[in-house]
């Protein structure tokens, strides 16, 4: 029995609107400065939002406006931001990396999305229920040898009844069907949800953004930061050149795996592992410079990849 098991949580989840919040500032500084320096974390519950970090860039940013868009005027809002360290400026001004880390890369040739199953699937449940309920939620599908056996739905406002009927109206169009189990609303239906039940905060969800929990994870989280910051930028060409290779070769799966030094432009590593055949990755300049050219990144793009996942929904590094 070959068990897996992922999440999705609704864009009104507390970390998903902290994730969105810091990635509408970074937008709004590129859309001015597309060399903006931007590593911006928010953290919010409670009547209180709180934005700190380090943003260098030209461009006026209104912070509170921002913040506004997803929390009312009952909240207070705290701005803490300073300017880019001098000493890691050094470094990247130079071309080199932002930061030292490892960025995972994987591609799967199960779903047309190039994602694991289990990922698309509770992605795909999320978006349904979230369409009839637009409040905090989460779902989670456990797949057995391709199939589902156990659907999870937790969703604010939602009647238990309402939301059986809205899984049993997704399931019937899907092709993983044996019997399964569906647990909705398992701990009763809810009202209280988003920043007035938890807190949230910035790169929290770091594997519902990646692949999942059965896939590595390498470096930080994403959200908020300018692709000078490797955790980003070379997750996101990790993705593409696993996604390549795997067209390339008609490959079951694909795993890439980039390693920087904070300073230094070229990668420490760069491999990638072809139905389990290991292999340096070429024909790429995966330079900080050379990864933001290749997928344009910096253009103001992503505060919707921080609603459903960075990977698999058809972004320039998924194609």
């Amino acid at each position: 029995m070959n068990l897996r098991t992922a999440e999705s949580v609704s864009p009104r989840h507390p970390d998903k609107i902290c994730d969105q919040i810091s990635d509408s500032i970074l937008d709004a500084a590129l859309k001015v400065d597309p060399n903006s320096r931007v590593a911006i974390e928010t953290v919010g519950g409670h009547k209180l939002l709180v934005l700190i970090g380090e943003i260098t860039t030209e461009a006026k940013i209104d912070y509170e406006k921002i913040a506004r868009r997803f929390v009312d005027d009952s909240y207070e809002v705290r701005v803490q931001i300073v300017h880019q360290s001098p000493e890691i400026a050094g470094g990247v001004d130079t071309g080199g990396a932002g930061d030292q880390g490892i960025m995972v890369g994987y591609a799967t040739n199960e779903t047309e999305n190039l994602i694991p199953l289990e990922v698309d699937l509770s992605r795909s449940l999320n978006r349904y229920l979230y369409a009839k309920f637009p409040y905090d939620g989460k779902t989670q599908i456990t797949i057995s040898d391709g199939k589902i056996i156990a659907i999870v739905a937790s969703f604010q406002n939602a009647k238990k009844a309402d939301l059986e009927d809205l899984i049993n109206s997704w399931i019937s169009t899907q092709p993983h069907k044996p019997n399964f189990d569906v647990f909705a609303n398992p701990a009763g239906d809810w009202d209280i949800g988003g920043f007035d039940a938890d807190t949230g905060l910035t790169g929290r969800k770091i594997a519902i953004d990646s692949y999942g929990p059965r896939i590595p994870i390498g470096g930080g989280a994403f959200s908020g930061k300018d692709s000078t910051k490797v955790d980003r930028s070379a997750a996101y060409v990790a993705r593409k050149i696993a996604v390549d290779y795997l067209k390339k070769h008609n490959a079951s799966e694909v795993y890439c795996q980039l390693a920087y030094a904070i300073g230094v432009a070229e990668p420490v590593e760069a491999i990638v592992t072809i139905d389990g055949n290991e292999e340096k990755v070429e024909g790429y300049d995966l330079t900080p410079k050379g990864i933001i050219e290749f997928l344009e990144l910096q253009k103001p793009q992503f505060e919707v990849t921080a609603q459903y996942g960075h990977f698999g929904n058809s972004f320039g590094w998924d194609v």
